[in-house]
């Protein structure tokens, strides 16, 4: 059913590749993990009233490729920079100011009675900052119908995981007692539950929260799941395994 959506992350993933090879920067791992969400935002979701927000600015690289791919021509870099003329809509880099930022958005259209809706994505680090907990607090107040958040729920921050850091579980149960609506995505590679999940959540009358399950690094087995890809810069020794597993030349 989703066959065009899975070859496009493919040559995504290979895309963002070649990037970071040619610009030398880091954070190839939590780039990886949030390419099909990215996808099925933009390529199903996504009105021309909407506005996304992506408040992990480190793995901008997909997104800015994704946008030229659409007639944009956002600066490719690993903290974005306000740019509406080119699909971004907001200056994000240091985490947990996606979602602040996002509620204002929310609370303004519902003010001005603006149809369409806001999305944020953030990491599972952020919601570790008090701005994200905040955040819920006026988002559940003001009863942001219109604001979805996705969390790439990879469970590996820095150069730990989750659990070694600063330990989030039960996080949907966190969410549910600030009143947002809450869903896991058990798969946030499968469009098949990506997809529907999106779908519904325009479908509630509170705010929603999607804690996708990801894989940091997913695409390179070599890569996946190792913390020390959250922010390693690609070695010549990383080229060939990588080329390899995306079937580069």
């Amino acid at each position: 059913m989703y066959n065009s959506l899975i070859s496009k992350a493919q040559e995504l993933r290979r895309q963002t590749f070649r990037a970071f090879v040619e610009q030398g920067e880091a954070h190839l791992g939590g780039s990886f993990s949030i390419i099909e969400m990215l996808l099925a935002l933009y390529e199903t979701i996504l009105l021309e009233e909407d506005k996304f927000i992506l408040s992990k600015a480190h793995a901008s690289f997909p997104l800015c490729l994704l946008l030229r791919d659409k007639g944009f021509n956002p600066k490719l870099s690993t903290h974005l920079e306000l740019d509406p003329a080119n699909g971004i809509h907001c200056t994000t880099g240091s985490l947990g100011h996606g979602l602040p930022i996002a509620v204002g958005m929310a609370i303004a259209r519902k003010r001005l009675n603006r149809p369409g809706r806001i999305y944020v994505m953030m990491s599972d680090g952020e919601c570790q900052e008090g701005t994200t907990w905040e955040s819920m607090l006026v988002g559940a107040k003001h009863e942001l119908d219109n604001l979805v958040v996705l969390i790439d729920y990879n469970k590996i921050q820095a150069l730990t995981t989750l659990d070694e850091g600063l330990p989030l579980k039960p996080l949907s149960a966190k969410f549910e007692a600030f009143n947002w609506d809450c869903e896991e995505v058990v798969d946030g590679h499968s469009f098949d539950h990506l997809v529907p999940a999106l779908k519904k959540a325009s479908n509630v009358s509170k705010p929603k929260v999607l804690i996708v399950h990801t894989i940091k690094g997913k695409g390179i087995r070599h890569f996946e799941n190792d913390p020390g890809w959250h922010a390693r810069k690609i070695k010549k020794e990383d080229l060939e395994i990588g080329r390899r597993e995306l079937e580069l030349p």
